[in-house]
């Protein structure tokens, strides 16, 4: 890992793509232990977490983890899941984050050094190339210690760096516990991960 503890940096966090992430490779996320490891590399001006919502249910099991970290030194992109029908009439959900994210990246390019992404999605690829090209560093986070690996081989040979998630597992993981906190967070999980998975 190349950090310089002048650098300005700001974190772009897929939730459901780091979410699955973590699920494969056998941990939860503490998401207040992320913030605090990668504040001490560098001078942090940014988190942004991006996620898409279920918003006509009652309740949402990810709801608790979006409102914690809302308050918790993160800036919340959210927006609804859409349902639709596709055309073997099954019911799909699309909640895809990447135009937003794009978005964020770019007007941030100009007040960063670093930029921090989690995600795997090759998609990422011209977006890293173009902040780049502004004089901005990258790395991605993601992982190559899963079959099939989570990341696209194109993003990680744009970025800067490639830091598996593996490697700092033992600074961003939840402590294993039996508190209601933990299974509140882990029932928040599987919401995201229905919308990621439908992206």
């Amino acid at each position: 890992m190349i950090f310089y503890k002048q650098e300005r940096m700001a974190l772009f966090i897929d939730g459901a793509n780091l979410h699955t992430a973590a699920k494969t490779l056998g941990f939860d996320i503490d998401y207040k232990k992320l913030l605090t490891f990668f504040a001490e590399k560098g001078v942090l001006i940014r988190a942004f977490y991006y996620t898409a919502l279920l918003d006509d249910q009652e309740y949402s099991p990810i709801r608790p983890l979006v409102d914690w970290l809302d308050y918790n030194g993160y800036t919340m992109v959210t927006k609804p899941l859409k349902e639709y029908t596709d055309s073997l009439g099954r019911r799909r959900i699309k909640g895809n984050m990447d135009i937003e994210l794009a978005i964020d990246m770019m007007e941030m390019a100009e007040k960063v050094d670093h930029i921090l992404l989690f995600s795997g999605d090759g998609d990422f690829k011209p977006l890293f190339e173009a902040v780049q090209k502004k004089g901005v560093r990258t790395t991605v986070l993601s992982t190559i210690r899963s079959n099939p690996p989570m990341i696209s081989d194109d993003l990680r040979r744009q970025a800067d760096n490639f830091i598996d998630l593996k490697d700092i597992m033992p600074y961003i993981s939840r402590e294993m516990s039996h508190s209601s906190e933990k299974e509140d967070e882990q029932s928040c999980s599987k919401d995201e991960d229905e919308g990621g998975e439908a992206a």
